[in-house]
């Protein structure tokens, strides 16, 4: 009779959670109908800079904007290069005049010694000279690529905003769905509950 009795409650159980399937896929349904856009930015939150993927997609169909963009990326990493270029320049001068004292250092004879270092210091001290204009115009280029970055973002947010606003339009926060499927919830945890 025992065995009976888990048989049927098993049965009913199996039963009634198809039912509850079926519903909560009709819940379910219901929250997410209506959610098209013009493009996919679910996939694009996906990514760390979701603004970047929604401003290309703005742009693609737009020639004069696409150019503005390679025009920006090429001013970027131009200035990249130039400073890698400069930094290799003053990083090979400076490790040249290290090595160079260090050897100066060593040398046995007093005079020679002393004329190989005052040497070094004329060259040293013109280097500076340069040194000292080209560390100006390197910050001025650094300050340069921090505002293009900024007014750029600015471009681009004010571009990309309306887009997110009709992301939202499109996929409205309402609760029915949530009440409901919480709902279903509780009523699935008061089952549980009850179970012996």
């Amino acid at each position: 009779m025992k065995k009976i009795f888990i048989t049927s409650t098993l049965f009913l159980s199996v039963i009634s959670c198809q039912e509850n399937k079926q519903a909560d896929n009709d819940t379910v349904e219901q929250a997410v109908e209506n959610t098209e856009s013009s493009f996919s930015i679910n996939r694009m939150s996906k990514s760390k800079a979701i603004i970047d993927g929604i401003y290309r997609e703005k742009i693609k169909d737009d020639e004069r904007l696409k150019d503005f963009h390679k025009r920006f990326l090429s001013l970027q990493n131009d200035s990249r290069i130039m400073k890698d270029l400069y930094d290799d320049v003053i990083r090979s001068s400076e490790n040249y005049y290290a090595d160079a004292n260090m050897r100066a250092k060593n040398i046995m004879d007093s005079a020679l010694q002393k004329e190989v270092l005052n040497l070094l210091k004329n060259s040293s001290e013109k280097y500076d000279v340069k040194i000292n204009k080209l560390n100006a115009l390197k910050i001025q280029v650094n300050f340069n690529v921090i505002q293009l970055n900024s007014f750029y973002d600015i471009y681009k947010i004010k571009k990309t905003l309306p887009e997110i606003e009709k992301y939202q339009e499109t996929h409205p926060l309402e609760t029915d769905s949530l009440e409901n499927f919480i709902s279903k919830q509780n009523q699935f945890l008061n089952e549980l509950k009850n179970l012996k």
